[in-house]
């Protein structure tokens, strides 16, 4: 993968603990043919023992990210269903998705401007690009 369309994953922590501000998301996971979704506030975490531990209120998402297998974070800026639609796609060094999230969308189902404003300063930051490209 081109290190010119990732985040390193060295960033993960500070992006996570980022995106736990910004409310509403669908946290995506892909496993054995299987996709799980929550769509909610990402639940703020802590390192410990190798692991970005999320703590969210009960009932709600919680788990522990494995955060070495992190190995960069490809931006995802493509349509879905033919609607505009960005995640942050966490990936290991042979470019397998951990998980992903997506972007949130409000009751219009129309997505969160300032968190489509703050996706591309960071992908116009870690690609090289101009925002408005």
């Amino acid at each position: 993968m081109s290190e010119q369309q990732v985040m390193p994953g060295p960033k993960a922590v500070t992006l996570l603990k980022e995106i736990a501000n910004w409310e509403w998301v669908t946290t995506i996971i892909l496993h054995g043919g299987s996709v799980f979704e929550f769509k909610g506030p990402f639940p703020e975490g802590s390192l410990g023992e190798g692991f970005y531990n999320i703590e969210g209120d009960m009932p709600g998402f919680h788990g522990h990210i494995n955060i070495n297998q992190i190995a960069h974070i490809r931006f995802q800026d493509k349509a879905h269903r033919g609607r505009e639609s960005y995640a942050f796609v966490f990936e290991t060094a042979v470019d397998e998705a951990v998980f992903k999230v997506f972007l949130g969308r409000d009751k219009q189902g129309e997505l969160i401007t300032s968190q489509v404003t703050r996706f591309k300063q960071l992908q116009a930051e870690y690609t090289g690009q101009k925002e408005d490209e």
